[in-house]
């Protein structure tokens, strides 16, 4: 199981909107001990959108969608998702009565249609304006506009995956000026076949603003086998009489936090 992430919107593609979802949903999740396994953007193309939901409503990962859940030509999210599923889209009870709460004498076709959800769907508490999101199973559908998505996945975090919280992620990682990427290889690979929960990571650099060419050499996943493969690393690098400088580490998350 992995954490996945949609991002949709012609505008985000184009440029006109710039996105701030993939922040902080990274921010919500390193918070919890956990990191994004996948982030894809999409435009507003229904087909498209019917592909990727149907791959990954397929399988086991805990996705969040933000965007193009409304009833404007140019919302395709929720036909999508139902396309998806195979379902069709039906005006949710518990999503009228929060439209009709929210609105009133003021309510409309076009407003209740904003709680017509693929069938089966549960909804998503929004706490800005009442109109609810959609959950099918661990697939959660919400708003584009950031001051509902965030606190709309905050909630999903707390209410339904909090008994999930992993035990923590960490990331430590030294720089090495002068070094080739391609002569650390071998010992990634070892490290990586001595501590299967961990990833190593290089990040090579051309340098500049004062700095020379370099590689950043790391290791990321549960804090305590973080800490013995990048003890291992530095007596590995030691061994091949590279030297390096240790970079600030970086806990990325502790359950609970």
């Amino acid at each position: 199981m992995g954490w996945g992430l949609y991002i949709i919107g012609d505008e985000i593609l184009s440029g006109r909107r710039r996105d701030k979802h993939f922040e902080r949903v990274q921010q919500l999740l390193a918070a919890r001990g956990e990191v994004l396994a996948w982030c894809q953007y999409l435009g507003d193309e229904r087909e498209r959108l019917i592909a990727a939901f149907r791959a990954s409503l397929g399988g086991d990962d805990i996705v969040f969608s933000c965007g193009g859940i409304g009833v404007t030509p140019d919302d395709h999210t929720r036909q999508a998702a139902a396309a998806a599923l195979g379902t069709d889209l039906v005006l949710h009870p518990e999503a009228e009565r929060e439209i009709r709460a929210r609105f009133g004498d003021e309510v409309t076709a076009a407003r209740l249609e904003l709680g017509t959800f693929p069938r089966g769907a549960d909804i998503i508490p929004n706490p800005v304006n009442r109109v609810p999101g959609f959950s099918l199973g661990h697939h959660h559908f919400v708003p584009g506009f950031p001051e509902m998505a965030w606190p709309m996945i905050e909630w999903l975090l707390d209410q339904r995956y909090a008994a999930q919280r992993s035990s923590g992620y960490h990331e430590s990682a030294v720089r090495l000026p002068g070094v080739r990427e391609s002569d650390l290889i071998p010992l990634m690979q070892a490290l990586e076949t001595r501590y299967p929960d961990i990833k190593v990571f290089s990040l090579p650099s051309f340098g500049g603003e004062g700095m020379p060419p370099h590689v950043e050499l790391g290791a990321k996943g549960p804090p305590e086998q973080v800490r013995a493969a990048f003890q291992s690393m530095q007596e590995g690098l030691r061994a091949a009489g590279h030297a390096f400088e240790l970079l600030p580490e970086r806990p990325l998350g502790k359950a609970g936090g």
